[in-house]
């Protein structure tokens, strides 16, 4: 489990196919610090398992599903991702509960400057709309956001100078992709107002 309050953008220092997934080694810098194989940290939004630590050097496996699901299959070397250790049960919960299992690939519609701040707004397939609601929570790689409104193709986020800076979300460009998330309390309630007598 996780904040969706990044730590770190890492660099990707290798991406190998390794038929039907792929190796992926960060440097991870502070992130690696502490970590034991077998950890989990959330990679620009996806929950992934750390199988070999060199130095701040971070690998991990990615499976058919993993590849299918998220932006992590089109990583190359020096591309930039948001890093963030899992969650002790005594860390203050900053951010919302992010769990890094990728919904879906959304899209950057518009992107609109006002000063140093940014609205953003994306397409998401339409299944993940009943989990968005204006000032309800959603993960966009990994970063824990706000939803300002959502239409019937989308939502919009409003991006702060800090959030711009420190993370991936700043270099985003109209058509750019990201790993969504949305809330895990809609996806439960969704849930059971679908399967409920």
């Amino acid at each position: 489990m996780f904040t969706g309050l990044v730590e770190t953008a890492g660099r990707v220092t290798e991406a190998l196919p390794q038929p039907p997934g792929l190796r992926l080694t960060v440097d991870a810098r502070a992130v690696a610090e502490g970590a034991a194989l077998g950890a989990s940290i959330c990679v620009s939004g996806c929950c992934l398992s750390v199988v070999a630590i060199d130095g701040p050097r971070l690998s991990f496996e990615l499976g058919p599903e993993t590849l299918a699901r998220t932006t992590l299959g089109r990583l190359a070397a020096g591309d930039a991702v948001n890093l963030e250790r899992s969650l002790r049960l005594s860390d203050r919960l900053g951010g919302h509960l992010v769990t890094g299992h990728v919904d879906a690939v959304g899209r950057l519609r518009a992107r609109e400057a006002s000063g140093e701040w940014v609205t953003c707004r994306f397409d998401v397939p339409a299944p993940l709309l009943r989990h968005l609601a204006p000032k309800g929570s959603v993960a966009l790689d990994g970063v824990s956001l706000t939803v300002v409104d959502v239409d019937a193709g989308g939502f919009s986020v409003a991006l702060i100078p800090h959030t711009l800076a420190v993370t991936t979300l700043g270099a985003l460009v109209p058509g750019s992709q990201v790993n969504v998330e949305t809330d895990l309390m809609a996806k439960y309630a969704a849930r059971w107002l679908e399967t409920a007598p």
